[in-house]
């Protein structure tokens, strides 16, 4: 039958190569008119013809699920389980990308740990754009590098789930992968490189600085210190008026405290007992000194007391 496994196939994780792909999903593939019409009687030369045909990638779309071509021909693929080499050749296609995502898709479902990653590693730098077809019919764009991504760190793509590998680093404490080595680490050496001439060149840039400097003409260091002086005099005639309008504005507050105070009235401080008796003394003596009794003859001061005693006006002799 059409849909038999090649009975030379070898069985893979230990069942049949088709059966990675669910049932529901196969049967979809078998009934659809791509399967039919154009995967009928292919072999691992006359795919190759069929995988440049292809225009995008994807699982199934539709309402009724229908299956892409490039999942019609991983089906075949895995129906006609061409050799490694075969697949390799796939993976290293750099003229068709969509020839390339199918080598890899397919030796992601059959390979082992350490083909998929020495294989699929390197695809990480093609960034070609490449079209999926989602669920709903519609297209998207995505790139090479992001689908091998897909394919090294998740579980589920294109509908079908992906066998389980080991992990990168678990493989490297194994001994069966060596440490991965970016394209770029070449480039990463220069630029070290380059930074360390960078450094050497400061080092030695302050002996050319003094020879530019020396070097200057007369003419740019007059218009130097011509602008310095400008800028200096700038500076301080506009100090000299800052200056000037603090003194202006401090006098116009003296004046105004001056103005306030003749103003307002004078406050006398409340006296306390001792102040009392020395002011009532002071005026006593007044008193003595205007009626007369103080006078130097003893007859006038006399004379005085009496008159003093009878309320007249002491006599001035």
């Amino acid at each position: 039958m059409a849909n038999r496994t090649d009975p030379a196939a070898k069985s893979i994780r230990g069942t049949n190569p088709q059966n990675l792909v669910e049932k529901i999903l196969r049967s979809k593939i078998y009934q659809s008119k791509y399967w039919k019409e154009q995967c009928f009687g292919l072999t691992a030369e006359t795919l190759v013809d069929k995988a440049m045909e292809l225009k995008h990638i994807g699982g199934t779309y539709g309402g009724n699920r229908k299956p892409t071509p490039f999942m019609c021909l991983v089906m075949k693929m895995l129906q006609i389980q061409p050799e490694k080499d075969i697949v390799v050749e796939f993976i290293k296609n750099d003229d068709y990308k969509y020839v390339r995502v199918l080598g890899a898709f397919y030796l992601r479902l059959t390979g082992i740990d350490t083909d998929i990653y020495r294989y699929l590693e390197p695809l990480y730098n093609d960034y070609r754009k490449v079209r999926r077809r989602s669920p709903d019919g519609k297209y998207s764009l995505t790139h090479v590098d992001e689908v091998i991504d897909e394919l090294l760190t998740t579980d589920y793509s294109c509908d079908i789930a992906l066998p389980r590998i080991k992990k990168r680093w678990t493989l490297e404490s194994l001994g069966a992968l060596d440490a991965r080595k970016s394209v770029l680490e070449d480039d990463f050496e220069e630029e070290e490189e380059k930074d360390e001439n960078e450094q050497d060149g400061l080092e030695e840039e302050p002996a050319h600085e003094k020879d530019y400097y020396q070097a200057r003409s007369p003419a740019r260091e007059r218009d130097r210190d011509r602008r310095h002086d400008n800028h200096r005099h700038r500076r301080d005639r506009d100090r000299g008026r800052r200056r000037s309008r603090s003194r202006s504005r401090s006098r116009s507050r003296d004046r105004k405290r001056h103005a306030r105070s003749s103003l307002s009235p004078q406050r006398h401080e409340p006296e306390d007992g001792s102040a009392r008796e020395e002011t009532n003394k002071k005026k006593e003596k007044k008193e003595k000194k205007d009626d007369g009794t103080d006078h130097p003859d003893p007859e006038i001061a006399e004379a005085n007391r009496i008159r003093a005693s009878l309320g007249l006006k002491p006599l001035k002799l």
